[in-house]
């Protein structure tokens, strides 16, 4: 396990702890580096568009005291770097951002973001739950100082992480017990799951590029039939500056949860819940300032290693195993979206899941 995540990441084995996921593995970081340091300095440094394991423990930390700025993003959802170095202080203890968002996958300028904190003396986290397994992860190539990630991103078991510690950086430790992990985390190692995730990055190490150039493929092809539909489409986040595997899509003047409601073979995150005298917007397009006619109908859809497009089956026909389809013949099952302006009338949104074995479900 130890061996093998630090291989995919670069750094030794002892310069990781193991933890029960993502989120474990950012209180860790957080937490520990504003206590530790407490004496040096009070602020933290972090973005708008934060996963809430995160942005709940920046908030924890302004009740004791500490003071957290939360940077803008553009409209795409990158932090500018200038923006960092405008807010760094000298009581700036760290500087936590994600390396890439996990609603529209853009990826942020980690390297050149680290370089301005180190320069002011501060440290800084990445969370790379997202970005693992997907684009090549290198804590020296990155600069950072602590680093997240989460197992079950890249097809590890659910309930393990890990986090890299970059040695001389001291971290108190939130849980007290025995000296497990190099006497930084008490409790009884995982040791099942950390075979698991173990085995996970030995994969990613050895078939990253394939991985990735498949995701983009699927990705890409997705992203076309979309935006063919006789809809008003919107893809958010970075035209390049993006995870292989990440959709962020936006139909304007719909409903996403109404739209999803149609769509009965589709696993999708939707954007916005929308209710009888309001519509909750995901925090991440209110910091790009997606206009809110396509914040409402916006859903996520991510692709994996696994998934494919269709192939020929014997005896003829056309079969979609683990993947999906996006075309506009009349069909089975039409799906209308209509609203004041645009009609996608007797279109067929066909995103068609199959059972591994090939049997259509």
């Amino acid at each position: 396990g130890p061996r093998q995540v630090a291989s995919l990441l670069g750094c030794d084995n002892d310069d990781l702890i193991f933890t029960s996921g993502g989120t474990e593995a950012n209180n860790h970081a957080i937490k520990g580096v504003a206590i530790a340091y407490r004496a040096r300095g009070n602020h933290i440094i972090t973005s708008a568009v934060e996963h809430p394991a995160v942005t709940e423990v920046c908030h924890y930390l302004e009740g004791q005291g500490f003071r957290v700025t939360y940077l803008p993003v553009d409209e795409y959802g990158i932090v500018e770097v200038s923006q960092v170095e405008e807010a760094l202080t000298e009581e700036t203890l760290l500087v936590t951002i994600m390396h890439a968002n996990n609603e529209v996958g853009t990826i942020e300028p980690i390297a050149e973001i680290a370089q301005a904190a180190h320069r002011c003396g501060a440290l800084v986290h990445a969370d790379c739950a997202q970005s693992v397994g997907k684009i090549p992860v290198k804590v020296d190539d990155l600069g950072v100082d602590l680093l997240s990630i989460a197992g079950h991103k890249l097809y590890a078991p659910k309930g393990i992480g890990a986090l890299y510690i970059r040695p001389g950086v001291k971290l108190e430790k939130l849980m007290h017990g025995a000296n497990h992990e190099q006497n930084r985390r008490a409790g009884t190692e995982n040791v099942i799951e950390m075979a698991g995730l173990g085995m996970a990055c030995e994969l990613i190490e050895l078939k990253l590029p394939a991985y990735a150039g498949h995701m983009r493929q699927m990705r890409d092809r997705l992203e076309q039939g979309l935006q063919g539909l006789n809809c008003d489409v919107r893809i958010n986040g970075h035209p390049d500056k993006r995870l292989p595997n990440t959709t962020s899509v936006s139909f304007r003047g719909l409903e996403a949860d109404r739209l999803l409601a149609n769509l009965l073979t589709v696993a999708a995150s939707a954007g916005a819940a929308c209710h009888s005298d309001q519509v909750e917007v995901s925090h991440v397009l209110a910091a790009m300032n997606v206009p809110l006619e396509y914040a409402m109908g916006n859903f996520a859809l991510f692709r994996g290693t696994l998934y494919h497009l269709g192939r020929n089956r014997p005896g003829g026909g056309r079969g979609w195993r683990r993947g999906w389809r996006v075309d506009q013949r009349p069909g089975n099952r039409r799906l209308k979206i209509t609203n004041k302006e645009h009609e996608c009338s007797q279109t067929r949104l066909a995103f068609m899941s199959c059972h591994p074995f090939g049997r259509e479900v």
